[in-house]
C-alpha cells in the first residue's frame, strides 16, 4: 500500500499506510466476536495498515454506561498482544471525551481529567510513551487556552511522542500550533461526501504539513451502507469504475491533499480488503471534478 507520513524533523518521522484503521466500530454497539476481530486486525495489518485509531470514550456504552469508558483500548491492546502485531502498529489514541450512564457523551478539558487520561491509557495499552495522543474534543466549560496549556504539560512530560487535535477549528490549530510547535503533528475532524464542513482545516493541514485524519469518512456509524443512495455521484462513479462506492470515497479523501489518511471504521475482513484497496485506485481529474462538485 502507498504511504503517508505523520510527523517532522522534530519529533520524527513515521510512515503510515496511506488508509487507517478506525477501532470505534469493534465494540461500540456490542463487541463483534473476537475470532472476527483478530481476523480483521490480522487482515489490516499484513494488508499494509499501520496506523490504528482508537479512544479511551470507545466502548459499548448503551451495554455498560459510563463503565465503557477505556473498553476499546483493552480491547485492541489485547488484541495486538495475542496476534504478535504490536511492533507493526503506530497506535493512536485520544482523550477529553467521556461517556456517561445511559450510553450517553460528555466532555471535560480540565487539566486534572486530561493528565489522568494520558495516565489510564497507557496503562490500557500497555505502554510507557502513548505513540499520538489527540485531544477528543473541545470542552465548553473550559477555555480552549487553558487546554492548549495542558497539552503542553502533556507534551512535555514525555509520556506521548506526539500530538494531535480532534474537532478542533482552523484558530484553534493555530493558537494550539503556536504554542506546542513540531509536538503538534496531526488533525482528526470529520469529513465524508455528506460532511465538508472541515474543508478549510483540512485546506490548513496541507499548507503546514499536519497529517489530516478524517473520521467517520463514510457519513458516520450506521451510514455506510447507505453511502450509495447518499452520495449518488460517488455511486455513479463507482459503477463507471467498477468498484465499491466505499473505495471511491476513500480515494476521493486521498485525492485531496498529501496529508490525508482516511480512517474508516471496520470490523470484518472484507470491509478491511475493500478500503486498503482504495489506496491504489486513481480517479481521473474529471472524475475528481465530478465528485468535488457534487
Amino acid at each position: 500500500m502507498r504511504t503517508r507520513t505523520i510527523g517532522n524533523d522534530t519529533v520524527g518521522r513515521v510512515e503510515v499506510g496511506a488508509i487507517g484503521l478506525g477501532l470505534m466500530t469493534f465494540d461500540q454497539t456490542g463487541t463483534a466476536p473476537r475470532e472476527q476481530l483478530a481476523d480483521t486486525v490480522r487482515a489490516a495489518v499484513d494488508a499494509g495498515v499501520t496506523l490504528f485509531d482508537t479512544a479511551d470514550a470507545y466502548g459499548p456504552g448503551e451495554e455498560k454506561g459510563a463503565g465503557a469508558q477505556g473498553e476499546n483500548e483493552r480491547l485492541i491492546a489485547s488484541l495486538l498482544d495475542e496476534l504478535g502485531v504490536r511492533d507493526r502498529v503506530f497506535l493512536a489514541t485520544k482523550g477529553g471525551h467521556t461517556r456517561t450512564d445511559g450510553g450517553g457523551w460528555d466532555t471535560d478539558g480540565s487539566p486534572e481529567h486530561l493528565q489522568a487520561a494520558v495516565d489510564a491509557s497507557r496503562e490500557r495499552l500497555g505502554v510507557d510513551t502513548i505513540q499520538l495522543w489527540q485531544h477528543h474534543r473541545p470542552d465548553p466549560k473550559v477555555p480552549y487556552d487553558d487546554i492548549i496549556g495542558t497539552l503542553k504539560e502533556i507534551a512535555d512530560s514525555g509520556k506521548v511522542a506526539m500530538i494531535g487535535l480532534s474537532n478542533a477549528d482552523p484558530d484553534q490549530i493555530r493558537a494550539a500550533h503556536a504554542v506546542l510547535g513540531d509536538t503538534l503533528v496531526s488533525v482528526q475532524n470529520q469529513f465524508s461526501p455528506g460532511w465538508r464542513s472541515s474543508a478549510d482545516e483540512l485546506a490548513h493541514c496541507a499548507d503546514h504539513g499536519l497529517a489530516f485524519l478524517p473520521w467517520s469518512p463514510f457519513g458516520g456509524v450506521g451510514s455506510a451502507g447507505s453511502l450509495a443512495s447518499t452520495a449518488p455521484a460517488f455511486a455513479e462513479v463507482a459503477s463507471e469504475l467498477g468498484v465499491s462506492v466505499h473505495r471511491v470515497t476513500l480515494a476521493w479523501h486521498l485525492a485531496q491533499a498529501d496529508v490525508v489518511v482516511p480512517i474508516p471504521g471496520a470490523s470484518r475482513v472484507a470491509s478491511v480488503e475493500d478500503s486498503v484497496a482504495a489506496a491504489d485506485l486513481t480517479l481521473s481529474p474529471a472524475h475528481l471534478t465530478r465528485l468535488n462538485q457534487s
